[in-house]
């Protein structure tokens, strides 16, 4: 796997695991949505987190939660750009959550470093527009559409189905002008998969990793840490740490998290213990 992830004019080394810290400008994300849903709220938020220690920053206009309805490009660019321009100044990487390739063009023209997109550059389109860039992307995978993804999700073996898409996406990804250290893998926890499967892929995120990308985790806060304890969205903080330093363990080179400075200070403790030997 490269050593380092090249996003637009930043590099960030891979030596220890990335946080990735979450802004949601939407009403009705599942965990922070309506928190941080004007511009000057979500700029205050992403200034937080980067002085809590996030690597980088994942700003989203529209919620990909279990159920959600779509909302349009304008509107998701209303939401996000305003965010863009008032950390401008901050001297890390902001990935922008988008599927639509008219947001991914506008928000890379705005200075968007990463595109991580929960289709996996699927819009016609829209591998075109990030290979012209100089801006890495993540390709996540996902059963169905957020409407519909926790229906009735079925695999016959979700890990190596997981890897074969993202092994295929990337693949394609490379054959279109993405440099290889410009990609970023997701297996989508909670993205069509039940609680099962997710703990299935976390078991065997090796594997993911096998592929030679820097694999992105996203376990912050989701329904299936609720359903393994029982606790609220509110109430999630020690378990969102445990799935982190676990997926972490098994090779996860990016955490994308709410939670930027107790999730640091989880992977400092890990990274003191492993390198204590």
């Amino acid at each position: 796997m490269t050593e380092i992830l090249r996003c637009g004019r930043f590099e960030l080394p891979l030596g220890r695991p990335l946080v990735m810290g979450v802004v949601n400008v939407t009403p009705d994300s599942f965990y922070d949505g309506g928190r941080y849903g004007t511009p000057q709220a979500a700029i205050v938020q992403a200034r937080r987190l980067a002085e809590e220690g996030a690597d980088l920053l994942d700003l989203g206009g529209e919620s990909s939660r279990p159920g959600a309805a779509p909302v349009t490009a304008a509107e998701e660019l209303a939401r996000i750009l305003p965010v863009l321009e008032g950390v401008a100044d901050l001297r890390l990487p902001v990935s922008v959550d988008t599927t639509k390739p008219e947001v991914m063009r506008i928000a890379l023209a705005h200075g968007a470093a990463m595109i991580n997109d929960i289709t996996a550059l699927a819009a016609p389109g829209a591998l075109e527009l990030v290979a012209a860039s100089d801006a890495a992307v993540c390709l996540m995978h996902m059963q169905g559409s957020p409407r519909t993804m926790q229906a009735d999700p079925v695999y016959a073996d979700v890990t190596a189905e997981v890897r074969e898409f993202l092994a295929a996406r990337a693949a394609a990804c490379v054959a279109g002008g993405i440099a290889r250290d410009r990609i970023v893998v997701d297996p989508g926890f909670g993205f069509g998969k039940t609680v099962a499967h997710n703990l299935t892929l976390l078991a065997r995120l090796g594997e993911i990793a096998a592929l030679g990308f820097p694999v992105l985790a996203g376990w912050s806060r989701k329904s299936s840490l609720g359903r393994i304890t029982g606790r609220p969205a509110d109430d999630r903080l020690a378990a969102s740490i445990a799935a982190a330093m676990l997926a972490a363990q098994r090779g996860a080179r990016i955490v994308r998290v709410h939670d930027v400075a107790a999730t640091r200070d989880a992977l400092a403790v890990l990274a003191a213990v492993e390198g204590s030997g």
